[in-house]
């Protein structure tokens, strides 16, 4: 069972879409977890469209005893590295944008 509280806080829950992108594990995995009373869920509905909730932390246990827990530490470790990947392009793109910045004012001092 969860912890008091633990639907509620943040990032512990995912959705059956985000634990595909995280985790590569599909809709089918995540059923058959719910229907051998591993993981607890809650059905949600985003424009019509429905889809599961489930508690991170019992979906990686699940995943650790199914798949293996080297499996969830790779889909981990590549999820973080995605996640890194696309802060440091985002922060080229701010520190490009500074730098011109800091040209032009520059040169507007200069004058």
């Amino acid at each position: 069972m969860a912890e008091h509280g633990e639907w509620t806080r943040k990032g512990a829950v995912l959705s059956d879409v985000t634990a595909l992108k995280e985790y590569g594990v599909s809709r089918d995995f995540i059923v058959q977890g719910i229907r051998a009373g591993k993981l607890e869920y809650r059905q949600g509905v985003m424009w019509g469209n429905p889809y599961l909730r489930i508690l991170r932390s019992q979906l990686e246990q699940y995943i650790a005893e199914q798949l293996g827990s080297r499996q969830l530490g790779d889909k981990k470790a590549q999820a973080e590295l995605r996640k890194i990947k696309k802060e440091i392009g985002s922060l080229k793109k701010k520190l490009a944008a500074l730098e011109s910045r800091k040209g032009e004012l520059e040169a507007e001092m200069g004058k």
